[in-house]
């Protein structure tokens, strides 16, 4: 059986109005870990330092694969004289499990690190607490929500992608609008489940300019593909040519192994981040803390760059985040899929229903 991440979206958003709870839990009194978790003092390192290697241990729930998040837990041990558990599933599950956890009151987990729409569920629920790093300063802006109660550590950028051979580069495209060119009608590919980006995209434009446009694409006879690493592949390979929406990340890595495919940013770039919180009752409050300093610190993003990750951090120059981009405010998520699933579902699925994310 599969799991329907938007229908947990919405079940998990009526839960929560239904019980008053999306306000109640919010405004919840402050945890114990507050004043810890807000520390910004000269002894902050060695306080940190010294309550984590006491625990021993902290324990992440994350969504980012075991070959990208092995290295940084092994770096961090090797730093820090303090263990890691990891639990690693699909952002979907994260979330289920984090809540679930919580409301039968055994909570024992300290870090979460997922997609911004299930770490904006998991701030609903109250599971999170705001925290402060001296990291702070080299993150993008669009990294933090208003709330702040978690963080960008990383960035899904979403870009055209081509392929080199197929595509002359007076023809790769400049804007949005030069996919509408009829040399791509029937030779564009689109990820089936971009949902958030569709209504990301179209509220920039403007909903009836959006909608005008989004249109006239689907009349270019797109290809439809589930998956951002597939869509990498087959444009790599030839079977698409180019891509309205692929994960930046994916065209690096396949470039970096000689496939011929390149990614290019376009205005409007939007991005979806991963992000980083801490739980109110983490059972290992220092360590929690202690790792999301490691994790948004230099050393910590350089690891995620070197694996074609995008940081969210501007100390640490990587192409993957060198233009302007915007954040997909996890509300269309959360609060709007339906509006925007049915959209983009008659648009490109013939009314089918939309895949859940694939990697």
């Amino acid at each position: 059986m599969t799991f329907d991440r938007r229908a947990f979206h919405r079940m998990l958003l009526g839960l929560l109005v239904a019980s008053g709870a999306a306000c109640a839990r919010r405004d919840a009194p402050e945890s114990s870990h507050r004043e810890l978790y807000l520390l910004d003092d000269a002894g902050r390192q060695e306080r940190l330092l010294a309550g984590a290697r006491q625990e021993g241990v902290v324990v992440i729930y994350t969504s980012l694969n075991t070959q990208d998040s092995g290295p940084l837990t092994r770096a961090f041990e090797e730093r820090f004289g303090v263990k890691t558990t990891l639990w690693r599933s699909s952002s979907d599950r994260v979330v289920q499990r984090a809540v679930a956890e919580a409301r039968a009151g055994r909570l024992t987990y300290d870090v979460v690190e997922t997609n911004g729409p299930e770490m904006e569920a998991c701030f609903r629920e109250g599971l999170l607490e705001r925290f402060y790093s001296p990291h702070f300063t080299d993150l993008a802006p669009a990294a933090f929500p208003e709330h702040r109660h978690y963080v960008a550590d990383r960035f899904n950028f979403f870009t055209i992608a081509y392929n080199t051979d197929l595509v002359p580069p007076d023809e790769v495209p400049d804007s949005y609008d030069d996919l509408l060119h009829p040399r791509f009608t029937g030779r564009l590919g689109l990820e089936a489940g971009d949902v958030d980006w569709f209504g990301a995209m179209v509220k920039h434009m403007g909903e009836e300019k959006g909608l005008s446009y989004f249109t006239r694409l689907a009349e270019m006879r797109p290809q439809i593909r589930s998956g951002h690493t597939l869509m990498g592949q087959v444009v790599a390979s030839g079977e698409i040519p180019i891509a309205a929406n692929i994960y930046n990340h994916n065209a690096e890595r396949l470039a970096a192994q000689g496939a011929p495919i390149r990614w290019k940013a376009l205005d409007p770039t939007f991005g979806r981040p991963n992000a980083i919180g801490l739980t109110r009752r983490a059972p290992h409050p220092h360590a929690a803390l202690l790792f999301a300093d490691f994790l948004l610190s230099r050393e910590g993003q350089t690891i995620l760059r070197d694996r074609n990750r995008v940081p969210s951090s501007r100390a640490v120059q990587s192409s993957l985040n060198d233009f302007p981009f915007e954040t997909i405010d996890p509300l269309i998520s959360l609060d709007e899929d339906e509006k925007w699933s049915t959209m983009w579902s008659t648009l490109f699925l013939k009314g089918q229903a939309v895949p859940r994310d694939a990697a």
